[in-house]
C-alpha cells in the first residue's frame, strides 16, 4: 500500500501577494495546529533591488491573536539581492516541527532595499510514521481537489 503525500497534509492559502517595498512587516493567515506536529511556510520573491534582504520567519501564540506571537527561534530564511532582479522567481520556505503552540503564521519582512513577495501558502501534516485523520479533506483555498496518482 502506498501512502499519499496529497492525501495527508493541509495544504493553505496564507495571504495575497505584497508589492515591492522596503519596510514590508506583512503576517499571514493564522493557522491553528489542532490535529498537527509540523508546518511548512513558502512565498516566492517576485521583484527585488539591489540590496534588498528578505526574511521568511515563523511565529507563534497559545491564543488565536497577532497580540503575543513569538518569533520561533531558527525559524527564518532570508536572501539579500546581490544585484536587481537577482532572486526573482526564487522562494524562501521555513519549517517548524514539533509545533509547542496552538496557532502560527509565517512572516515576510523587507529591508534595505526594495523586495516584492508573491502569496503565501502553508502545509501542515505531521511527519512519517505519525498517525493523523486521514485522508485530509482540501482546504477551503483550494479550487480543485488535490490528486493523488499511483504507479503512473
Amino acid at each position: 500500500m502506498s501512502k499519499s503525500l496529497v492525501k495527508n497534509m493541509a495544504v493553505a492559502y496564507g495571504g495575497a501577494a505584497v508589492a515591492a517595498a522596503s519596510s514590508t512587516d506583512d503576517n499571514s493567515t493564522r493557522f491553528d495546529m489542532a490535529g498537527f506536529k509540523h508546518i511548512v511556510f513558502f512565498t516566492t520573491i517576485t521583484d527585488c533591488a539591489d540590496t534588498g534582504v528578505a526574511t521568511l520567519s515563523v511565529q507563534t501564540n497559545s491564543a488565536d491573536s497577532d497580540t503575543g506571537m513569538t518569533a520561533v527561534t531558527g525559524a527564518s530564511d532570508t536572501a539579500t539581492s546581490a544585484a536587481d532582479d537577482d532572486l526573482n522567481a526564487n522562494y524562501l520556505m521555513v519549517e517548524v516541527k514539533n509545533v509547542l503552540e496552538r496557532y502560527v503564521q509565517g512572516v515576510r519582512v523587507s529591508a534595505t532595499a526594495n523586495i516584492a513577495f508573491g502569496e503565501i501558502y502553508c502545509i501542515r501534516h505531521n511527519g512519517a510514521g505519525v498517525s493523523q485523520k486521514a485522508p485530509l479533506s482540501a482546504h477551503s483555498t483550494a479550487a480543485g481537489t488535490p490528486v493523488s496518482v499511483v504507479d503512473a
